[in-house]
């Protein structure tokens, strides 16, 4: 199976959350838009916390796999 997001997506997704000055809510608000564009949802709990990891600096990849393994089919 492939992956569901592509690296160059992923890595727009991370700069536009670190250099964006949103604040957390905001973040997972982007998070959660990137997923629905995707054809996935996510709780708000695992968007607030994913916006978290990314905007703590995680690389592409970790934020790549983390975004796979919370992005629920809608």
């Amino acid at each position: 199976m492939g992956d569901k997001f592509n690296v160059t997506e992923v890595a727009a997704l991370r700069n536009e959350l670190l250099q964006g000055g949103l604040d957390s809510m905001q973040a997972a608000e982007v998070v959660r838009m990137f997923l629905m564009g995707h054809g996935y949802g996510i709780s708000t709990d695992a968007a607030l916390d994913a916006a978290s990891r990314i905007t703590g600096g995680s690389s592409v990849e970790s934020v790549q796999a983390s975004l796979e393994d919370l992005a629920l089919v809608m």
